[in-house]
């Protein structure tokens, strides 16, 4: 069978089902059917009825607007995704969502909805491959050996993300990535020459890639030749410029940004099955060519090889395997929380002021020896951010055994990579910058926590408290901004205790990413009691009770905490009964049962002043209409840390008085 009719498949598949849709991109998926026919026939390693298979290839369309094509190699190679499931793409609670959605489809390596993310997380995937494989492989036993495939568009290569992410990826010599770049000039207003001149070619030798040009998208035999190139290349990654024509196969609208985003129309179906000489109704494959497609054999011969592999590698280094294993399948290490928690117990027993980002940087140092998946790094800012820790070591294009990815002044870049990190398995990764810049970051954080992926981000410098560098550097709105995102968790802690506690709950934590939020200054450590202690966790807990009923009840998180401790105990002395509630985690603590919350913010007590130097609009969800907010609606200025709090009124005395009003 040609391997034509076989790409066929693919197209006929794509506009069957973006036509029943009505609605879809079907340009991208008939102009690539050729590459990908290639790629997943003769290249990928993969077994369709195990998608979880530790040494599977990546594969990553970063261009998901072209959906359909990986739907159709999902369907045609075995994987759990019926033809009823194609029927339904773009419907609500459908298996073929309008972009590849992590979770939603087996195969399916990540979400790549915003052009250029896939890039950065197939980087991040590479990274963790080349990584892994330099700890745990041994001669003779390659257990991990897999490439990152990366299909990419114009689109992709246009948006800024993409030039921070190769170039890291051609700095740190990722030689199992694969990329491919479909040459096709068309975007959605057209062709792309009048915005998208530049020599791609030569952008990406400057990166240090092993570029191949001049390939025929449409021509198997030149496609498998620069492949099989590319896979003998081990110390580049590799950009295969392939040059084909968008929506292949049709007649009136290939070659067209009108067939880019938006069904062909049922006229232009018709005559494309005329033009590819595919005589089948909607939504049938011959057998023969689903035979052709079926790659469940070979992908279990595959998967069985390697665990006869494996299972040799047990025999003789049986720690390592069993290491492996453990952080594959994300576990913790044996006796991680018992040790955390006497970690947690002596910080609370030995009181110190420091810095919380210091604490953070003390925190690595203590659980790093027992976690080695912790993968880290900083965008050029690790003296600041303190993200370096006692065992980190620079992953480099000659040492792939390094923990600590050095990311230069790449936010977004930075972020994505981490997610893709966190998607191949095996790492738990973290990255630093200033809360300021998680603004340059800010749809990567939105795919980690859309995808519920572990990644952590650590944002220091948290606030007006930056000071001198002004308000260009000076987060207002940001905290809001994470805290408003659905399934991130933001966590800004009082003192050491808190911190120590906010870094074991975003490890712990395996259904979506963690923000740590971070001062510049020290903070003075909080008295506790046990029970206060164990609360720390739940997002929200009374740090200072009184006696009796609460007249007021000041609400503070991070920095500001230790103001509301102080005008409370002014206030008491005063004979006011006055609670403190902490709340390291409004995500957290606003998952708590409704019996908890009461007891920690109770409806009928309404009089609340709530401090944080940060937009006061957020925490107007916690004092209601009849409460008070202490906190930022402006931006900031350049002064001083202490003059600037003194100025917008983040003082013991403003508080105090405040509240004395509000008595």
């Amino acid at each position: 069978m040609s391997n034509r009719k076989l790409a066929n498949a693919i197209r006929i598949l794509s506009v069957d089902a973006i036509q029943k849709a009505n609605s879809g991109h079907p340009g991208a998926p008939m102009g690539m059917a050729d590459i990908a026919e290639v790629v997943w026939r003769h290249h990928l390693r993969h077994n369709p009825k195990n998608p979880q298979w530790f040494n599977r290839d990546r594969y990553v369309q970063s261009n998901g607007h072209g959906s359909m094509l990986i739907y159709s190699l999902l369907h045609l190679t075995g994987y759990d995704l019926s033809m009823n499931d194609i029927r339904e793409f773009r419907q609500l609670h459908s298996r073929t969502p309008g972009h590849p959605e992590y979770g939603y489809t087996p195969g399916i390596e990540t979400t790549t909805g915003p052009l250029g993310q896939g890039v950065a997380n197939a980087v991040g995937m590479a990274i963790a491959e080349k990584a892994l494989a330099a700890e745990f492989n041994k001669p003779g036993f390659e257990i991990v050996d897999h490439y990152t495939w990366l299909f990419m568009g114009d689109g992709c290569l246009m948006e800024g993300i993409s030039h921070e992410v190769c170039s890291l990826a051609g700095t740190l010599g990722l030689g199992n990535l694969i990329a491919v770049w479909d040459d096709n000039g068309i975007s959605i207003d057209g062709h792309v020459e009048g915005w998208f001149a530049e020599d791609t070619a030569a952008r990406f030798r400057a990166y240090g890639w092993h570029v191949i040009e001049g390939i025929d998208g449409h021509d198997p035999q030149a496609i498998d030749a620069a492949v099989r190139e590319a896979k003998q290349v081990s110390d580049k990654p590799s950009l295969l410029c392939c040059k084909t024509i968008i929506g292949f196969g049709s007649p009136n609208k290939a070659d067209s940004h009108e067939c880019h985003g938006s069904a062909l129309g049922a006229d232009e179906v018709a005559l494309v099955r005329e033009r590819l000489e595919w005589p089948y109704p909607p939504f049938e494959i011959p057998d023969d060519v689903y035979a052709a497609w079926d790659a469940t054999e070979k992908g279990a011969q595959d998967e069985q090889a390697w665990d006869a592999l494996f299972a040799d590698y047990a025999l003789q280094w049986p720690e390592l395997a069993a290491e492996f294993l453990r952080r594959m399948k994300g576990e913790l290490p044996t006796q991680w929380a018992e040790k955390m928690q006497l970690y947690i117990d002596e910080l609370q027993a030995n009181p110190a002021s420091l810095a919380t980002r210091q604490v953070s940087q003390n925190c690595l140092n203590f659980f790093a020896g027992m976690m080695p998946e912790l993968m880290g790094g900083s965008a050029d800012l690790s003296p600041s951010n303190l993200t370096r820790h006692q065992k980190s070591i620079d992953f480099t294009a000659e040492h792939g055994a390094g923990n600590y990815l050095s990311y230069g002044v790449r936010e977004f870049g930075m972020s994505a990579i981490m997610n893709g990190l966190a998607l191949h398995g095996g790492f738990i990764p973290y990255g630093g910058t200033f809360l300021m810049f998680m603004e340059y970051a800010r749809n990567a954080l939105r795919m980690a926590a859309l995808m519920k992926i572990r990644s952590i981000f650590v944002y220091t410098h948290d606030t007006i408290g930056l000071g001198e560098d002004g308000p260009t550097h000076q987060p207002v709105e940001q905290l809001a901004s994470l805290r408003l995102t659905p399934n991130m968790e933001t966590w800004r802690g009082c003192d050491q205790v808190e911190v120590a506690v906010s870094w074991q709950q975003a490890i712990e934590r395996q259904d979506g990413p963690s923000a740590l939020v971070l001062t510049r200054q020290p903070l003075e450590q909080q008295a506790r009691s046990a029970e206060q202690l164990n609360n720390i966790a739940r997002g929200g807990y009374v740090l200072v009770e009184c006696d009796g009923e609460p007249e007021l009840i000041l609400i503070s998180a991070g920095s500001e905490v230790a103001l509301a401790v102080a005008a409370a105990r002014t206030l008491q002395q005063e004979g006011h009964q006055i609670r403190v509630v902490s709340m390291p985690c409004t995500e957290r603590f606003d998952k708590q049962d409704e019996a908890y919350r009461e007891s920690v913010l109770p409806k009928h007590v309404r009089n609340r002043l709530a401090i944080e130097a940060s937009i006061e609009g957020f925490w107007q969800r916690y004092t209601g209409l009849d409460g008070k907010v202490i906190g930022m609606d402006s931006f900031g200025e350049s002064a001083p840390a202490s003059v600037l709090f003194k100025y917008f009124g983040f003082t013991k005395e403003n508080v105090t008085e405040t509240a004395r009003r509000m008595l």
